[in-house]
């Protein structure tokens, strides 16, 4: 190593002692393992959507034994993923506020909760299949559908997040939101039935509600309108920034609804490209007023 190389070296090694923003986890207990809740997800796409992904073709026993398989492996390794999640932040001399018994307890009530996961997406399938005349049969959207993986993903990081681990959810929500561009916070509460078609450029803030039978289509934000701060000038936390959006309401592509009161009524649609950041009764219509078109054609653009 040249003399250059090695003092850039020796500067950064010293800089992780900076007082100051500190961007290291150097002293802590160890993180969670992203490969290693990338793994769950897919482990729970299986269980939750078997034969579309992982092992085919079982049936009978052999089904029941693979299933069983790997609910087990699952089980062992959101235990050990919830222990780092929760004790992350501390130093490695401390001791362990959560114990391996309460992480296990914590994959247990996870796993519990896979059949009533399962039935909610079913529901999601099928708003999916009712909302999307170039949609064939099932099989095409659970395979193929990127809004339907985001949907699941936020569903299953929902509860992780329900039951107080941190760090997992968003792992799983900004792993599908790479993969798919959709960008669902896990602390969203979304009803059944819910279907976002094409879906890329779709974001959905923490403190949104979304009821059941509600359509996105691609590009339609649910942000916060503002930031409101303190007398110290930092961020308030942990208030509704993000919409509400009632029972059968179809957001078109492009809409973005702002604010922690704006109330979007039961039946209404919400046309595309429109800037919206009050609340709407039950059954509007909000459009957007095109600009007027004006097409030139050559010749025209000749004598001009």
């Amino acid at each position: 190593m040249n003399e250059r190389v090695s003092r850039a070296a020796h500067a950064l090694v010293e800089s992780y002692s900076d007082e100051g923003v500190k961007i290291h986890h150097l002293d802590r207990r160890p993180l969670p393992s992203r490969d290693a809740a990338v793994g769950a997800l897919d482990a729970l796409q299986e269980l939750l959507f078997p034969g579309y992904a992982g092992a085919q073709g079982l049936t009978g026993a052999s089904l029941r034994l693979h299933v069983e398989s790997r609910v087990a492996w699952l089980y062992e390794t959101l235990t050990e993923q919830v222990a780092r999640a929760v004790n992350h932040g501390h130093r490695l001399e401390e001791a362990c506020p959560v114990t391996e018994r309460q992480a296990t307890e914590c994959a247990e009530e996870f796993i519990a909760r896979l059949p009533a996961v399962r039935e909610v997406l079913a529901t999601d399938v099928r708003a999916a299949y009712d909302g999307d005349p170039a949609a064939r049969c099932y099989d095409e959207i659970i395979f193929s559908y990127p809004g339907l993986y985001a949907i699941m993903t936020y569903r299953l990081a929902h509860e992780l997040h329900e039951l107080g681990v941190p760090l997992i959810p968003r792992i799983m929500t900004e792993h599908a939101h790479s993969r798919t561009g959709i960008d669902i916070h896990p602390g969203t509460r979304v009803g059944p039935s819910f279907f976002i078609d094409h879906g890329t450029g779709v974001v959905v803030g923490g403190t949104a509600v979304i009821g059941a039978n509600v359509k996105l289509y691609q590009g339609v934000t649910l942000g916060a309108f503002s930031f409101d701060k303190d007398g110290d000038g930092q961020l308030v936390r942990h208030t509704k920034r993000h919409p509400t959006i009632e029972d059968d309401v179809v957001v078109y592509a492009g809409a973005t609804i702002l604010g922690g009161d704006t109330v979007i009524g039961r039946g209404s649609v919400i046309g595309g490209n429109v800037w919206l950041t009050h609340s709407v009764p039950p059954g509007t219509r909000v459009l957007q007023d095109s600009p007027r078109l004006r097409i030139i054609t050559p010749e025209e653009a000749a004598a001009s």
